[in-house]
């Protein structure tokens, strides 16, 4: 789903997330030498893709994030349907605004996951059902835990592209040495 390496002049460190969702932004921050992510802050969706952009801009300079990694939301069948494309079209009208390089990352039952990782929402006073503010408080956690997994599953499925590179490097080494170096 695309490399950071195109079009960046330095080597790209630091990673902004995202989760995509009508209403709000979760966003996450990853570190591709350490291999983490973090959840950072959850946004409100602007007016406009350009707002957007701007907020997601100024963002990444105060964090120091070089690239974009945004959740796709696939059909079940890992096909692309309306949704999809409609955060495709954000997605890159936000990384080309920006000028930082994106990649996509399937993003299928993040929401679920990060709902199963945080739990249910804090019961209300007296023990009623949460109060709106605190349903609000907990769908906005949960948006920016979906980006931390959205995130390190890029993290981690790069770790394991590079492992798979050293290895098949390693191994067509060493089929090329003579047999008595072997």
């Amino acid at each position: 789903m695309g490399d950071f390496a195109r079009g960046v002049s330095e080597p790209v460190r630091r990673v902004l997330g995202i989760d995509l969702g009508e209403r709000r932004i979760g966003v996450a921050l990853g570190d591709l030498e350490l291999g983490t992510a973090a959840p950072l802050v959850t946004l409100s969706r602007a007016r406009t893709i350009q707002a957007d952009a701007r907020v997601l801009a100024r963002l990444a300079s105060e964090q120091r994030a070089q690239a974009l990694v945004v959740g796709l939301p696939l059909d079940k069948d890992g096909t692309e349907g309306p949704q999809a494309k409609l955060t495709r079209e954000w997605a890159t009208a936000v990384a080309s605004a920006t000028g930082m390089p994106l990649r996509f990352r399937d993003e299928r039952l993040s929401s679920v996951r990060a709902e199963e990782r945080i739990g249910s929402p804090p019961r209300g006073r007296s023990g009623g059902p949460p109060s709106a503010s605190q349903r609000d408080a907990h769908r906005a956690r949960i948006d920016r835990e979906a980006a931390a997994l959205i995130l390190q599953d890029d993290l981690d499925a790069r770790r394991a592209e590079a492992a798979n590179r050293m290895h098949q490097h390693e191994s067509v080494s060493r089929s090329e040495r003579p047999d008595d170096l072997a």
